[in-house]
């Protein structure tokens, strides 16, 4: 079985089938996702540029801890709201060029975060290669998702 039929396959859930058919749920989720890519990526943009040095007058360390429990939250509501929307036409998107490019910029984007995770645990040097490389990522990541609407 490809993944266009399994992608189908999606679609035929009941939640899927609800959330097609109901006038409010589909816009409802849909907020819902546009508020956590924007929580998220509002955080990662504040944390990224106070990793640079930006608002040195807030506590470093708190300040990235709490911007970092913020995106990770912001990250699953937008995982669980785009998962939702993805069901409603899963098929469609599966064959989308664009879509698969965002999924795999949102891999990136993670990977690079672990990266510098795990990077700042072993050296308190600045990492302003991954930080801007974060930065870019999530903005091809929010224009690819805005893309999608217009193929």
């Amino acid at each position: 079985m490809d993944v266009i039929n399994k992608a189908a396959g999606i679609e035929q859930l009941a939640l899927a089938r609800w959330l097609k058919g109901s006038s409010f749920a589909y816009p409802i989720v849909n907020a819902l996702h546009i508020m956590s890519i924007g929580a998220l990526l509002t955080s990662v943009f504040l944390m990224d540029l106070r990793i640079c040095g930006a608002f040195r007058s807030l506590p470093r360390a708190a300040f990235v801890a709490l911007l970092r429990r913020t995106a990770l939250v912001a990250f699953a509501g937008a995982l669980v709201t785009g998962s939702l929307l993805f069901s409603v036409k899963a098929s469609t998107y599966a064959a989308m060029p664009i879509f698969l490019a965002k999924m795999a910029l949102i891999l990136i984007a993670g990977v690079n975060f672990l990266a510098f995770t795990r990077f700042r645990r072993v050296t308190d040097e600045p990492a302003g290669g991954t930080v801007l490389l974060s930065m870019l990522l999530w903005i091809c990541v929010l224009v690819a998702g805005r893309f999608i609407g217009f193929f």
